[in-house]
């Protein structure tokens, strides 16, 4: 459960109606629709009961949205905090970041980069890997944390890598695969599958290309597409399929799902730090966030 699902609701709770909460936070009404069915399932409780155009609170939605509410205040109270006292900084970076495939190693390297250097300012930005390398080449993004990009977004950056990943497939526990030790890819293609949105994360289906072949990837039928790791933790813990990932999501989703090794093993994903090439001689706050990243990657 992310923030974002927590404003989504809100805004569908108070306005009582899933169109008019989507003008409202600017979005089109299906991928709301969604992070709303998606919120009460992995809580495992209606949050509201739908009569016509109008939806209404149940018990427990009233009782989560108090909770809900609370969470947001003191979230963007905590930003407020935050940037009240890096008001007089002069020194800023933006920085993307994918959040399942850098769970484990952003935030050992942002405590050591903010430790050694508390007069820069951070701000970070939850993005796709598009939209990541989209911001690196119009300059509002310095650099970002981020799933090694395919040779065709990467051009005009430059990539340090920082861990490996193998891939595995992620199923629930109570699925008949989660006992295995290993499985082969014919076998992994019996079953239904889930995964990222082909539009939002193409990348990660030139991923899947590259590990079933052009061949059979034309030929994949996804039981659901997600717009988020927490939405893919919870499709695949449901039962709806099971999933080719790198073994990183396993950092996130803790023992809800089980990862089972692929054999023959696919080349390992790559996690790192990439920023634009034309900064061939990076400011010293960038390369400070290059080293503390480095330090952190041979730890």
């Amino acid at each position: 459960m992310e923030l974002r699902h927590l404003r989504y609701f809100v805004a569908v709770a108070e306005e009582q109606n899933v169109t008019r909460a989507a003008l409202r936070l600017h979005v089109t009404q299906p991928p709301l629709t969604r992070q709303i069915q998606d919120l009460e399932a992995e809580l495992g409780i209606a949050l509201f009961r739908r009569t016509g155009k109008s939806i209404h609170l149940t018990d427990a939605g009233n009782l989560f949205l108090r909770e809900a509410r609370a969470v947001l205040n003191r979230a963007e109270a905590a930003v407020r905090n935050l940037q009240s006292s890096l008001q007089r900084s002069q020194i800023e970076l933006n920085i993307g970041y994918a959040p399942s495939p850098t769970v484990e190693i952003l935030p050992k390297v942002l405590r050591r980069f903010n430790k050694r250097n508390q007069e820069v300012k951070m701000t970070l930005h939850d993005l796709s890997s598009p939209e990541m390398v989209s911001g690196m080449n119009d300059g509002s993004l310095d650099a970002s944390f981020m799933m090694k990009p395919p040779k065709r977004l990467a051009r005009g950056l430059n990539f340090v890598p920082l861990k490996t990943y193998p891939i595995a497939v992620a199923t629930s526990p109570l699925h008949p695969l989660a006992k295995k030790r290993r499985i082969e890819i014919a076998d992994i293609l019996k079953h239904p599958l889930v995964g990222y949105s082909r539009i939002q994360y193409p990348d990660y289906h030139e991923f899947l290309r590259r590990i079933v072949g052009t061949g059979t990837y034309r030929k994949l039928q996804f039981a659901k597409e997600c717009d988020s790791g927490m939405t893919l933790i919870a499709a695949i813990e449901s039962g709806k399929g099971v999933a080719i990932t790198s073994s990183s999501l396993g950092a996130t989703a803790g023992k809800r799902l089980v990862l089972i090794p692929i054999h023959p093993a696919p080349s390992p994903a790559v996690v790192g730090l990439a920023y634009p090439s034309k900064n061939f001689n990076p400011t010293r706050a960038l390369q400070r966030l290059i080293d503390s990243a480095l330090a952190v990657a041979e730890t």
